[in-house]
């Protein structure tokens, strides 16, 4: 997800991503311990994606 694609959500949406990113995250993690995970790399894009949301939140003063 891009960070023009962030920055035009509410303040809403972002806690919706933010919450359901945080699932997928932990859905990735538990699949890569239990060796399903055929992508490793999703699960630094996804750590990537919390933190694009994180900074979006912050800059316009939203707590998490």
């Amino acid at each position: 997800m891009k960070m023009t694609e962030i920055r035009e959500l509410s303040e809403k949406d972002l806690k919706e991503k933010l919450t359901s990113l945080r699932q997928e995250l932990f859905n990735l993690r538990f699949q890569h311990a239990t060796a399903q995970l055929e992508k490793t790399a999703s699960i630094p894009a996804t750590k990537k994606d919390i933190a694009r949301v994180l900074t979006v939140m912050s800059e316009k003063g939203i707590k998490a």
